[in-house]
């Protein structure tokens, strides 16, 4: 038996529950009151009792479970909370009053917990309360997964989740909110569909991925696109050729032997103007070790990788990931095979996104990750070139000075121009180098 008492004595429930394990809490809000007692209901069967409050005292679904057998409700308005007005940390203020040993946020109740993870999570660590650990809805018995980020792929996803179905133990697809139906067709053909309740971006979606893989069983994780431009008859080709080279990552080359692309001239002008600086922005100077296809979508993570990315917060949420995640490769001394496939540039739901504007984001993204990794070199030596450069020029706009009589303002403003800049540059490299290495 445990109850709730409020600051001048009022008892406001008695409920017959044991306060010897931890509790899930659950807060009540007006866009996911309805999903608040079935959340109870699962954690009932498991064996939990649960704990709710609410955003507003006066929502219906507030009363709904306050009818309910074994559960302990909350309502702020009765609470002396101090002027604390988090609904997390009053609820959790009150279990501990109750006598609970700790608490398991459910935060979203549309998500299955899984409540021994949870419970394995809670007994880890020293906090009074942690987040859920969520069900993974992907095969906790998959041995290769099929993954595939989509936005607005309705015309072509229901052919690429049937094919890969035939070449993968299980096909997940993130749709990163679509609004002519994906979702719904995946399902239909066969997929597990986690769905974003916004457009994160395909960098988004891959973290996306990362996440559910990890908390799954599968070895062997297929990232593919959704439009149909990648085969899904080639996943046993990446695969294979991970477990006999032991590569961490495999990327389906549109450049290795075997593939048999075909690349409109200026998509082959800008890719080799992409690769080449992300090579050099892994640091990569020799050719013969370059990432042949640093741009392709198509590849295969072992298991290492994907416990590996799915912590990694560093890669970013657009377009740009496929480059964090080949530094993330490189940072962790990852072995990279690459195998030759056919990308299909002319289906009839190919990616919209402008090529020139893709491209320029790409290099913008790849200049920045070389500028906070590689300081030094990206800043120092050019600054230091520019300072040299501008005592070059104010030497030479002295001695023009001093042979004329007239003084070269042009020269001096370049002068100035090039020795300030350098300086700055120099001592910003120092400070991003020191916060490199202290960080890390």
């Amino acid at each position: 038996m445990t109850q709730v008492t409020y600051a001048d004595g009022r008892i406001e429930q008695e409920v017959s529950v044991s306060t010897d394990d931890p509790v899930v809490g659950m807060v009540l809000t007006p866009d996911r009151g309805a999903t608040v007692p079935a959340a109870i209901l699962r954690a009932r069967q498991h064996g939990w009792h649960t704990i709710v409050t609410t955003t507003d005292p006066d929502l219906e679904w507030f009363a709904v479970v306050q009818e309910m057998d074994d559960v302990l409700t909350v309502s702020p308005t009765d609470l002396d909370t101090d002027g604390v007005t988090d609904p997390w940390e009053n609820l959790t203020r009150t279990a501990r009053s109750a006598g609970f040993p700790g608490v398991v946020a459910h935060c979203d109740p549309t998500v299955p917990v899984d409540y021994d993870a949870s419970a394995q999570r809670l007994a880890e660590t020293d906090r009074y309360s942690v987040e859920a650990v969520a069900t993974p809805p992907v095969d906790t018995e998959a041995t290769v997964l099929a993954a595939i980020p989509a936005f607005n792929e309705a015309a072509e996803i229901d052919t690429v989740v049937s094919s890969a179905l035939e070449y993968a133990d299980e096909v997940l697809v993130v749709d990163d909110g679509s609004t002519d139906g994906t979702p719904s067709i995946a399902r239909e053909a066969g997929a597990t569909v986690v769905e974003h309740e916004r457009n994160r971006g395909y960098g988004g979606s891959l973290k996306t991925i990362f996440g559910q893989a990890a908390r799954s069983q599968a070895t062997h994780l297929v990232i593919l696109d959704g439009d149909g431009q990648h085969d899904p008859a080639d996943i046993p080709a990446l695969v294979d050729a991970q477990r006999d080279s032991e590569a961490e990552l495999v990327i389906g080359s549109r450049f290795a032997p075997g593939s048999e692309t075909s690349l409109p001239a200026y998509r082959r002008v800008g890719l080799f103007v992409v690769n080449v600086l992300t090579n050099l922005s892994l640091g990569v100077v020799r050719p013969r070790s370059w990432v042949g296809d640093t741009q392709s979508g198509f590849r295969a993570y072992d298991r290492r990788a994907i416990e590996s990315l799915a912590m990694d917060d560093s890669i970013g949420d657009e377009m740009g990931a496929s480059t964090d995640i080949l530094h993330h490769a490189h940072s962790h001394d990852y072995h990279i095979d690459e195998v030759g496939t056919t990308i299909d540039y002319d289906v009839d739901n190919a990616s919209s996104q402008n090529p020139v504007t893709h491209g320029l984001h790409l290099v913008v993204n790849i200049l920045r990750t070389v500028e906070e990794e590689r300081p030094l070199s990206s800043l120092g030596l050019p600054g230091f070139a520019s300072t040299i450069v501008g005592v070059g020029v104010a030497y030479l706009t002295m001695t023009t000075y001093i042979d004329a009589g007239t003084f070269p303002l042009g020269l001096a403003l370049v002068s100035v121009f090039l020795t300030l800049a350098g300086i700055f540059a120099c001592f910003t490299s120092i400070i991003l180098h020191s916060l490199n290495r202290h960080v890390d």
